[in-house]
């Protein structure tokens, strides 16, 4: 009898996570390689929120707090939830967790009894999925094509809901595509949970502040106040602060959801890192200037990235809204051989012959739940986008 469990079977190692290790390796061995499968911002952290770290561990504090966060923490997050989507909560609604991803498993956790299922758009971030199957819950998987702009049709959301569904789980801007719902996208989906109300939400709005152009973030809950009773909205540090590091994520929703991830936690990992919930009361009520500068400079790589790969033969690539990836199709090079032979067979053969032939590694579609595409972040410095870019466009030119 082997000591690993059965549910283990069910899931997979993040594939974002194993692209990069791979990659990392290739590197160590003197490789070139340009890695564009992380989803990391390259930017530092401010440096008031720095300054604030270390003045809390000056002042002492580095010992346990409350399992689930600093009530002054949580004070700035309900006043976050106010300032920037109008949403009301008392601190008492207030999760924080050690990153965005452990507050949406301790609510899957929380919530789901076997057999409960959860919708979940796709192209998805991959955890999504295993995080359901780990908590005993059937992901409920429902395609969102380029042509709809990696939209959630609400016809399509419709047909997926059934007696048996718990949640659905949103993400705008969304990772792995960049895309975001606008007001009228989103009021659209409202509009058939309200006809639904055995479904909750869960929306990761990890991306909230990263958006360009003339877009307009907007959550459910702020969408459709009918909602609000029904939805775990979560948002975290890392992509926006520049904070991946320091792993704080939280979220506000129902008392007795918050009661039962507070149990969860308090049981497994217990409080976030006390440094850094005092860190995340600065950057959470500090000056935000620095969102634009940086938003500024994505947008440009965006345009760049966006414009060379579909000069490369066999891509066709979507302008996203905001977040930092690009989710090109590859469909035009499904088939084709490389220079040694080897057929192009599905996105995996795709990313595999890139990282091989010009070392630059991305990460296929299959791993997000759509394909023929790939995955890139352009969260990295300009000019190894460009080169890279430049690396993808000579591969594809190579295949025949």
């Amino acid at each position: 009898m082997g000591i690993i469990a059965n549910r283990l079977s069910a899931i997979k190692p993040s594939q974002t996570i194993a692209i990069s290790a791979k990659a990392r390796a290739l590197a160590a061995e003197g490789k070139d390689i340009i890695g564009l499968s992380a989803g990391e911002p390259d930017f530092d952290t401010p440096d008031h929120v720095i300054e604030a770290a270390i003045a809390a561990m000056r002042a002492g504090e580095t010992r346990y707090t409350d399992p689930d966060g600093t009530p002054e923490l949580k004070a700035a997050v309900a006043r976050k939830f106010k300032r920037d989507n109008n949403l009301d909560y008392a601190p008492s609604q207030v999760s924080i967790a050690t990153g965005g991803k452990q507050i949406l498993y301790n609510a899957l956790m929380a919530s789901l009894d076997e057999g409960d299922e959860v919708v979940i758009p796709a192209p998805y971030w991959v955890s999504y999925p295993d995080m359901v199957l780990l908590a005993g819950g059937t992901p409920v998987i429902v395609p969102c094509s380029q042509e709809n702009r990696f939209i959630l049709q609400p016809a399509d959301l419709e047909a997926a809901i059934t007696p048996k569904t718990k949640w659905i789980i949103f993400n705008s801007p969304s990772n792995p595509t960049g895309a975001g719902y606008t007001h009228d996208d989103l009021k659209r989906i409202t509009d058939v949970l309200m006809r639904h109300p055995h479904v909750w939400v869960m929306t990761d709005d990890m991306y909230e502040h990263l958006v360009y152009d003339d877009f307009k973030f907007c959550t459910p809950a702020e969408v459709e106040p009918g909602l609000y009773d029904r939805t775990l909205t979560v948002n975290g540090m890392s992509k926006a602060f520049c904070m991946t590091g320091w792993r704080i994520g939280y979220a506000a929703g129902p008392e007795s959801l918050i009661k039962g991830m507070r149990t969860i936690q308090s049981q497994s990992t217990s409080n976030p890192n006390s440094i850094a919930q005092a860190a995340s009361i600065a950057a959470l009520d500090g000056p935000m200037e620095f969102l634009a500068a940086n938003n500024e400079v994505f947008k440009a790589r965006r345009d760049l990235v966006v414009s060379m790969l579909n000069q490369a033969p066999g891509i066709n690539c979507h302008t996203p809204e905001g977040a930092f990836y690009v989710y090109p199709s590859v469909a035009g090079c499904i088939g084709k051989s490389t220079p040694s032979g080897k057929v192009i067979e599905n996105d995996e053969d795709f990313v595999s012959e890139l990282l091989g032939a010009e070392g630059v590694a991305a990460v296929h579609g299959a791993a997000f739940g759509l394909e023929p595409h790939f995955r890139i972040s352009y969260a990295t410095a300009t000019e190894l986008l460009e080169d890279a870019c430049a690396r993808i466009q000579r591969f594809c030119a190579s295949l025949r």
